[in-house]
């Protein structure tokens, strides 16, 4: 007979819609038509197990200091006994956090990364259940701004963020924008920063240039230094429209991502120095080349060649001056985009005998030979100057000359 609560189902399951002591025993199916039946199952017995509950949850929060201790509970039973395990949201691989006995998660030391929300899950062959709390890591520099978005408005944008965790202090804001060309005159661009008021989640950059396209990111501050900058964000104001046609909506606001030339090394070789590197690990674009800087003895960096085109992973550089220090990096290029420059390399040519190429900057012109340059020209111009002086003094002995002619009395021979 049937209990409260019990159902057969046409393909001969039992449903039983609340387990209770009344579900537990052995039970035999037995199938039959018309001929009758070929015999019983075999016996499956069935068992009451209780799902995880927990005995123990942690706080909503924990704050504590940076390099100290930090020790959040969590417990829980059931039947089979579950296993707890702890992990950070939004974490990539292993995390550095540990748990004692008590399947308590401990934190020694707490570090900046620790920051942010941890779950804490029991589970046995039943069910798995969660609990989670906020971990808040004192004492640090402020965290990344998330979710930056740019209005492209009218030669202006509209900057809009959410802040990071503070480090438990007080921090401002700076907005950074630069734009991007096509054919800029340097191989890298500068950012122009701008103060965001106390307490403010936007800006109004202005003065934009139309139907260009701007980068911007934000940075946080705070007594103990700079947060990392936001992702950057592409974006492109409008600009006044100059038919009757209807303007076209507002640009859409695009990711780009173009990391900078890796690992660029430098060899002496007899014909100069052999500069290799490895590609851009993202570019959300298609390569389209890179330019190479160059910096003599920690001058100003200048650009050496803009047009390595972007298959090449290796560039020669040709007469370099004997006894001077230099330094190279890379910028790689992307339609419009440009990346951040690469790592730095070093190179001292104390010793080699090496002499300067035709296609070498005007700055680097050797010394010696810049040297017999002026003294030439100043050899000339004095020898202008003393041809000049004779000249003049010539023609003033012959002009004192005729007058004195002019001024004798004649002379008269009588017969």
């Amino acid at each position: 007979s049937q209990l409260p609560g019990w159902s057969l189902r046409p393909d001969g399951s039992i449903v039983v819609a609340t387990g209770n002591d009344d579900a537990l025993g052995l039970y035999r199916c037995t199938p039959y038509n018309s001929y009758g039946t070929a015999g019983e199952s075999r016996p499956t017995r069935v068992l009451l197990k209780d799902p995880p509950a927990f005995t123990v949850r942690p706080k909503e929060e924990y704050f504590q200091e940076v390099g100290r201790e930090l020790v959040i509970p969590c417990a829980a039973h059931g039947d089979p006994p579950p296993t707890i395990t702890w992990v950070k949201v939004g974490s990539v691989g292993k995390s550095s956090a540990q748990v004692d006995g008590n399947s308590s998660l401990v934190l020694h030391p707490l570090i900046k990364e620790q920051h942010g929300v941890w779950e804490c899950t029991a589970t046995n062959q039943v069910a798995s259940v969660t609990t989670a709390t906020s971990v808040h890591v004192l004492g640090t520099s402020p965290h990344a701004v998330t979710n930056v978005s740019v209005l492209p408005l009218l030669l202006a944008a509209n900057i809009s963020w959410e802040p990071g965790f503070d480090g438990g202090y007080f921090q401002r804001f700076s907005v950074w924008y630069t734009p991007l060309v096509r054919h800029p005159p340097r191989a890298h661009h500068d950012w122009v920063s701008l103060s965001v008021p106390a307490g403010a989640q936007h800006l109004l950059v202005e003065n934009l240039q139309p139907d260009t396209s701007y980068q911007f990111s934000v940075l946080a501050q705070n007594k103990l230094g700079s947060g990392p900058f936001s992702q950057i964000v592409t974006s492109v104001p409008r600009g006044f429209p100059v038919t009757t046609v209807p303007p076209e909506p507002p640009a859409m606001t695009v990711h780009v991502f173009l990391s900078p030339p890796r690992a660029l090394t430098a060899n002496e070789t007899v014909r100069g120095v052999l500069l290799r590197w490895d590609p851009p690990a993202r570019a959300s674009v298609a390569l389209s080349g890179y330019a190479l800087e160059l910096r003599q003895d920690k001058g100003g960096w200048e650009v050496l060649e803009r047009s390595i085109p972007g298959t090449d992973t290796q560039v020669l550089v040709p007469g370099l001056i004997k006894d001077a220090f230099y330094e190279f990096r890379l910028v790689a290029f992307a339609g419009s985009y440009i990346s951040d420059p690469s790592n730095t390399v070093n190179v001292s040519t104390a010793g080699m005998e090496v002499y300067p190429s035709r296609t070498q900057l005007p700055e680097l012109l050797p010394q010696p030979v810049l040297a017999g340059v002026i003294g030439g020209i100043c050899f000339l111009s004095v020898a202008v100057i003393f041809s000049t002086m004779a000249a003049c003094i010539m023609n003033r002995r012959r002009a004192a000359r005729v007058r004195k002619r002019r001024q004798d009395p004649p002379l008269v021979f009588s017969p």
